[in-house]
């Protein structure tokens, strides 16, 4: 069943990220109502970081809210391309510094060993994701799902059962660690992040009928509809 955007428009990133955050802390409060702890997935880049901000200050139990990443480079938290370093310098801080922060990265040999090292310590986190919040690249990739990733068939499969796939695509600079596209489909609340025209247009483009960039597996394989956030 394909889904449909639901698109949600702002006039400012401020208001988007406040929006955001709001929505996201209502998930969390519910499934730390329901099953007394809550499980978080954010992607990086610089997109986020206003919302980061916001979430941070939302009035949540955190210490029973487990964060983890969307996707990660293959780069130690020293790193000022580390996801889980933009985490925790906006996000885990304030009273939201009692969450815990699960990371992607683990010092391997390769990608391909990360990935089984990274799905291992991922395995005793309470799934299904209550919330996964993507972002989007001008060149349609979401999570680590690169258009010339060697893997890509692999990393759309929303039936590939893996938890962490390993990704080597040029444009993506560094080897990645992505979730699988069939874990971020089961999240109990999955939206987009996106902001400025140029993005808006790539996204109603890979949603046009034909459109066949990574980010339409997305919404080709969502049962639901799919929020999207965008402020111009």
């Amino acid at each position: 069943m394909a889904a449909s955007p639901d698109w949600r428009i702002y006039s400012s990133s401020q208001q988007l990220a406040t929006a955001l955050a709001t929505e996201v802390a209502r998930v969390l409060s519910a499934a730390i109502k329901d099953r007394g702890t809550a499980l978080l997935a954010v992607s990086g880049g610089t997109t986020p970081g206003l919302f980061f901000d916001a979430l941070s200050q939302q009035p949540l139990d955190w210490k029973r809210v487990i964060v983890t990443l969307v996707d990660e480079r293959l780069v130690p938290e020293s790193s000022p391309r580390s996801n889980a370093a933009l985490v925790r310098s906006r996000l885990l801080r304030g009273k939201a510094n009692a969450a815990r922060l699960v990371g992607l990265y683990h010092r391997d040999a390769n990608a391909e060993e990360a990935a089984t090292a990274a799905s291992e310590g991922l395995r005793d986190l309470p799934m299904p994701l209550d919330a996964a919040i993507l972002g989007m690249g001008t060149d349609g990739h979401t999570a680590s799902f690169f258009p010339d990733a060697g893997n890509l068939d692999a990393l759309l499969d929303p039936d590939n059962d893996a938890l962490v796939l390993p990704v080597h695509a040029h444009s993506a600079g560094e080897p990645r660690l992505t979730l699988s596209l069939g874990r971020l489909l089961e999240a109990r609340f999955l939206a987009l992040h996106i902001e400025g025209a140029e993005k808006r247009a790539v996204l109603e483009n890979a949603l046009a009928p034909g459109g066949d960039l990574p980010v339409s597996a997305v919404f080709a394989h969502a049962e639901r509809p799919v929020p999207v956030y965008w402020a111009g």
